[in-house]
């Protein structure tokens, strides 16, 4: 009987060896999971419904029908009534100004996507500026930096520097 936890049994099994249970989780940890599959396809519906929006001119804003707006993401809570939209006019002009004309029309870009998208309710909408291009920018300058372009530069013989 070494090894086997007697306080865990599973009906028509004896107890369960002790180095499963040490390697058994807790508790299922939903922060860490990530988003779920439904809260994934909704948001990706939500974020469709505000394109057609924005692209169709049905919001009658100068700010909003002056800029392409671009909208990468947006993220679903777990009882999703509530999405957060983040967006980003093309070119990365007026950012703020954009920001704030979205927030002034959320009830009826909220209205919009309640008619679009078929849900019980019509989530709350945040509008966040989309950081993931200065993101990118900020890696694409890192591999252009001069470190990383010396130390994948090859030598005229076919070897790189290290390979000594």
């Amino acid at each position: 009987m070494a090894g086997l936890v007697p306080a865990i049994a599973f009906p028509g099994s004896g107890s369960i060896p002790e180095e499963i249970v040490k390697t058994m989780p807790k508790r299922f940890d939903q922060a860490s999971a990530g988003p779920s599959q439904r809260q994934q396809r909704v948001a990706e519906l939500v974020r469709h419904a505000l394109a057609e929006v924005l692209s169709r001119g049905d919001i009658q804003d100068d700010v909003i029908t002056r800029h392409v707006i671009t909208i990468p993401e947006v993220r679903m809570s777990p009882d999703l009534k509530l999405a957060t939209a983040y967006v980003m006019p093309l070119g990365g002009k007026d950012e703020e100004a954009v920001l704030a004309a979205l927030e002034r029309h959320r009830k009826v870009l909220r209205q919009e996507v309640a008619r679009r998208v078929n849900l019980k309710f019509a989530p709350e909408l945040r509008f966040r500026r989309d950081e993931s291009f200065d993101e990118a920018a900020r890696i694409d300058a890192l591999l252009r930096s001069e470190r990383v372009q010396r130390d994948t530069r090859k030598d005229p013989d076919g070897e790189s520097p290290d390979d000594e």
